[in-house]
């Protein structure tokens, strides 16, 4: 049986943080390019971020290094007001790789705490199918409205969970087929809804 993998980044939660974003855990280390969420070079997140607010995918990513630009990445968080981490504590990788199907969760986050230290927080934001099940189950008392969430919660949209906005959204991995500016259109959407982006 595969070990138990406790997740190894702390939380990243600016207080002043409208949006939470969770995926599912973080890809095996040899895959990293820096300490921090979405750490794979190969995942395209902060294209996606570089390509809404500043119209260059590459904006904080180093193509020389292969390399994000964490010095610029964690600022413009702060600044934006986004907050990061994911719904498994602990896992146990079946097949060695960080794909959703082949982790087992061990221990789930306590998406409730989380919560509880972000006191302007208005969404939530997944980025995979099992990090909205494990949210729906926690935030929802009730079975029989978990399950309808689950049935009403499509890619793009969001479901009342709570008093927060839980919203669905495409993986930003390169495995998900869809072009990078679709997805981007996505969460350019989310982001207009919830006032952290404007048309000028």
């Amino acid at each position: 049986m595969p070990p138990i993998e406790e997740h190894p980044l702390q939380p990243f939660l600016p207080c002043n943080a409208r949006l939470l974003m969770l995926g599912s855990f973080p890809p095996p280390r040899e895959r990293w390019c820096m300490e921090f969420f979405y750490p794979n070079p190969q995942n395209d997140m902060w294209r996606l971020w570089g390509w809404i607010y500043f119209g260059d995918k590459n904006y904080f990513f180093d193509t020389a290094t292969k390399k994000f630009r964490l010095h610029l990445l964690r600022p413009f968080l702060e600044t934006v007001g986004v907050a990061l981490y994911d719904t498994a504590q602990a896992v146990r990788r079946l097949k060695g790789n960080a794909q959703d199907a082949h982790l087992e969760v061990v221990r789930a986050t306590d998406i409730k705490r989380l919560t509880q230290q972000l006191p302007i927080l208005q969404a939530i934001a997944v980025t995979g199918q099992k990090a909205a099940d494990t949210i729906i189950h926690q935030l929802c008392n009730d079975p029989l409205e978990a399950k309808k969430l689950q049935s009403e919660l499509k890619i793009g949209h969001w479901v009342q969970v709570s008093n927060l906005r839980l919203w669905r959204m495409p993986s930003s991995s390169r495995s998900y087929p869809l072009a990078l500016e679709k997805k981007a259109e996505y969460y350019k959407a989310m982001l207009l809804h919830e006032g952290m982006l404007t048309i000028s």
